[in-house]
C-alpha cells in the first residue's frame, strides 16, 4: 500500500477530485494548509502599507492506495492538478506498512 499526499493550489481541488473518482478513488482526506515553496510568497499592499505574505493558501489531499494503484493515482493527480506555473505543488508517496479497518477489523487492501 502507498500513501499519497499531495500539496495543490486550492482552486484546483474540484478538478483533482473529480479526476480521482474518474478513475475509482473515493476515500480521501482534504485539509486546508498554509504554506510556501520556492515562490516564497508575494507582497500585497493594504491600506497604504506593503506586507510580505509569505505562507500561501493550499489544500493537502492525503489517500491510502493499492501500490499496484499508486502510479495512475500520480498521473491522475498531477494532470489535473497542473497549471504549469510555480506554486502548481508537490506529491509525495510514502510506503504504508498496514491499514485497520475499525469498524470491523479488515487488515490490507481490504481496509482501503
Amino acid at each position: 500500500m502507498k500513501k499519497i499526499e499531495a500539496i495543490i493550489q486550492p482552486f484546483k481541488i474540484d478538478e483533482v477530485k473529480e479526476a480521482l473518482v474518474g478513475i475509482g478513488i473515493d476515500g480521501m482526506t482534504i485539509s486546508e494548509v498554509r504554506g510556501h515553496g520556492r515562490q516564497k510568497g508575494h507582497k500585497e499592499v493594504y491600506r497604504g502599507q506593503e506586507y510580505n505574505v509569505d505562507l500561501l493558501p493550499k489544500v493537502k489531499i492525503e489517500m491510502v492506495v493499492p501500490a499496484e494503484r499508486s502510479e495512475e493515482v500520480v498521473k491522475a493527480l498531477s494532470g489535473a492538478a497542473r497549471t504549469g506555473k510555480i506554486g502548481d505543488g508537490k506529491i509525495f508517496i510514502y510506503d504504508v506498512a498496514e491499514a485497520v479497518r475499525i469498524r470491523n477489523g479488515d487488515r490490507g487492501d481490504a481496509a482501503l
